[in-house]
């Protein structure tokens, strides 16, 4: 009879994983040096994820709070733009801002995980506000626009506020906010 995966195990190598991505880089961290800090042997590790690939993209969903992600539903259009724009999960903020340059990195080294990574990581909002989008301009509520503008001029702001301003200004609420705001006023009937 099979074994059933062991949820701590698990999730002691998710943790074990992602502080050790964020102090030796993903290259540096390897499912050896995995299976000492997390105490699972590596053919338990090798049981649950195929690969380190599959294993940091598990990593990433966890440290962007995907697991938990809240429905963006309330029924008024704006306020859930607002809010996709502005989720930013406090759990894990320090560890993901001090592994997220890696995974840029390796990312950018190693296209096939790269799109793996926007697919399942950076794809969710993305889809979230197609679908808000589309139900404001059915609604009435804002002009016929081209998607993957607005997407732009609604996400660009967010990514410029996570690479280069995080460390300053810790409030991506009131960012989300203003952009909203803005993209509402230019849009808007």
């Amino acid at each position: 009879m099979a074994r059933t995966r062991s949820a701590s195990a698990h999730q002691k190598v998710i943790e074990a994983a992602a502080e050790l991505f964020s102090q030796r880089g993903i290259e540096g961290a390897s499912m050896d040096a995995i299976a000492e800090a997390s105490t699972v042997s590596k053919a338990t590790i090798y049981k649950h994820w195929a690969d380190k690939d599959a294993l940091l993209l598990e990593v990433m969903e966890e440290l962007s709070g995907l697991k938990a992600r809240p429905a963006f539903n309330s029924g008024d259009i704006r306020a859930d733009m607002i809010a996709v724009l502005g989720y930013h999960p406090t759990e894990h903020a320090d560890l993901r801002a001090r592994i997220m340059p890696q995974f840029m990195a390796y990312s950018a080294k190693n296209p096939a995980f790269g799109d793996l990574w926007r697919m399942r990581v950076q794809d969710p909002p993305r889809r979230e506000l197609t679908r808000l989008l589309k139900a404001a301009v059915k609604s009435g509520q804002l002009e016929s626009i081209h998607l993957e503008h607005a997407l732009a001029q609604l996400l660009g702001p967010m990514i410029y506020w996570y690479v280069f301003l995080r460390r300053t200004s810790e409030n991506p609420q009131a960012l989300a906010e203003a952009v909203v705001d803005m993209f509402w006023r230019a849009f808007s009937r």
